[in-house]
């Protein structure tokens, strides 16, 4: 598959093959897929932040060790723009778990302490 592009995507109601042209030689095939996955490139696309958070050397957000926390408190990151090394699908699904327990915590430190809400605290919840 080196030297292919996608030129067309077909089937009805879900993917079942591609048209492909060779870079190279210019050739057009065809190929019986039952799926696609679109990779968008290694540009974790954080230039956006960089007036607003802390980034790093490779250009992903910085954050609190092993947190999701980054230099903005109530902002978190997950996903490609914070991890410079594997920038998969899966790295994202965990660190985006990661990001929604973070928030929680946060927006948790933030509740006026009542007798009702200590029992849903970080403590409670955790254990230490």
């Amino acid at each position: 598959m080196w030297n292919n592009e996608i030129t067309r995507v077909d089937g009805d109601g879900k993917v079942n093959r591609l048209a492909l042209r060779n870079t190279v030689t210019g050739e057009e095939s065809s190929l019986d897929v039952t799926g696609l996955f679109v990779a968008i490139g290694h540009d974790p696309r954080t230039a956006l932040f960089a007036d607003q958070l802390e980034l790093t050397a490779e250009g992903t957000v910085a954050v609190d060790a092993r947190s999701s926390k980054t230099s903005l408190p109530g902002v978190f990151a997950a996903g490609d723009v914070l991890d410079p090394h594997y920038r998969q699908a899966i790295t994202a699904a965990g660190s985006g778990c990661t990001a929604a327990l973070d928030v929680e915590h946060y927006l948790a430190s933030r509740l006026p302490t009542t007798p009702q809400l200590a029992e849903t605290s970080y403590e409670r919840t955790h254990y230490v």
